[in-house]
C-alpha cells in the first residue's frame, strides 16, 4: 500500500505541479479506480488538494512536512550568503544542487532580470550529463552512480550535449582534476554554465554550487568567484 503512495507522490514535479486523476493514474502506472482511492485518502488527510478545475497539487501538509528536511535546509541557509555575494557580484543566475538519486536537484535559485533565462527552478531536476552542477556531483560520486547515470542513458538535450560514454568519462576525469565543470550549450541552447563542488568537514560531497549565464559569456572570466563561493559554503557546511 506503502509503494503505492509513494506512486502517486512521485507523480509530481515541478513542470507538473498540478495534474488530473488520468494524468496520475498513467504516470504512476495504477488502476484509475486505484488512483482514485489513494488521491481521496491523500486529500482527506492534506496531502493533496483538489483545485477548481478538478486537477491535484500537493498540499500544505506535506509541504509542513518537507519543510523538516533539516539536513537540506540548513545547507541551504549555510549558503545562503554566498550565493547572494555571488549574484552580486556577477548579476548572473546563481544555483544551489544536491545530488537526489540520478538527478540534480535545485535547492536554491537567485536570478535577476537581466540573467538568462533558465528552465530551473527550485525544487526542480537537472539532468547529471548536461549540466555544470550535473557534472561536478557526478565527478564525485561513487563509481556506481556514474555507472548507473549512463545505464540510464545518455539523453541528448541539443546538438552539444555529451552522450558518448568515453567522452563524459574524460569529462568527468578533468573535472575532479580541476575541480571545476562546465557546460556550453549542453542543456539548453543559448545558455552556459560553471560550476564547483561543494564540501562537507569529511571532505565529502554535499552538492554543487554555479553560475549560468549567456552563450557569449567568458566562462573562465566566472570560474573565480564560482570555486571562492563553493569553498565558503564547504567551509561554514556542518
Amino acid at each position: 500500500m506503502s509503494s503505492r503512495l509513494f506512486a502517486v507522490l512521485d507523480c509530481f514535479e515541478v513542470s507538473q505541479s498540478a495534474l488530473t486523476l488520468t494524468d496520475i493514474a498513467a504516470r504512476s502506472a495504477l488502476p484509475l479506480s486505484t488512483a482514485r482511492r489513494l488521491v481521496k485518502d491523500l486529500t482527506e488527510w492534506g496531502g493533496l488538494v483538489q483545485l477548481p478545475d478538478r486537477r491535484y497539487r500537493i498540499g500544505i501538509r506535506l509541504w509542513k512536512i518537507g519543510s523538516l528536511a533539516s539536513e537540506q535546509r540548513d545547507f541551504r541557509e549555510a549558503a545562503m550568503p554566498y550565493l547572494h555575494d555571488l549574484y552580486e557580484a556577477t548579476l548572473e543566475n546563481v544555483q544551489l544542487a544536491v545530488l537526489d538519486g540520478l538527478n540534480a536537484l535545485c535547492v536554491e535559485k537567485i536570478s535577476g532580470t537581466r540573467a538568462v533565462p533558465t528552465q530551473t527552478e527550485v525544487g526542480g531536476r537537472l539532468p547529471l550529463h548536461a549540466t555544470g552542477v550535473g557534472k561536478v556531483l557526478l565527478a564525485f560520486s561513487p563509481p556506481e552512480v556514474v555507472m548507473a547515470s549512463i545505464s540510464h542513458g545518455l539523453r541528448r538535450l541539443t546538438c552539444h550535449t555529451i552522450v558518448e560514454r568515453g567522452r563524459l568519462m574524460s569529462t568527468l576525469a578533468e573535472v575532479r582534476r580541476t575541480g571545476v565543470a562546465y557546460s556550453r550549450e549542453e542543456m539548453t541552447l543559448g545558455a552556459v554554465s560553471v560550476a564547483a563542488a561543494v564540501k562537507g568537514p569529511d571532505g565529502l560531497l554535499k552538492g554543487a554550487v554555479s553560475i549560468v549565464s549567456r552563450s557569449n559569456t567568458q566562462l573562465d572570466r566566472l570560474e573565480p568567484a564560482v570555486r571562492t563561493a563553493a569553498l565558503g559554503i564547504s567551509r561554514t557546511s556542518t
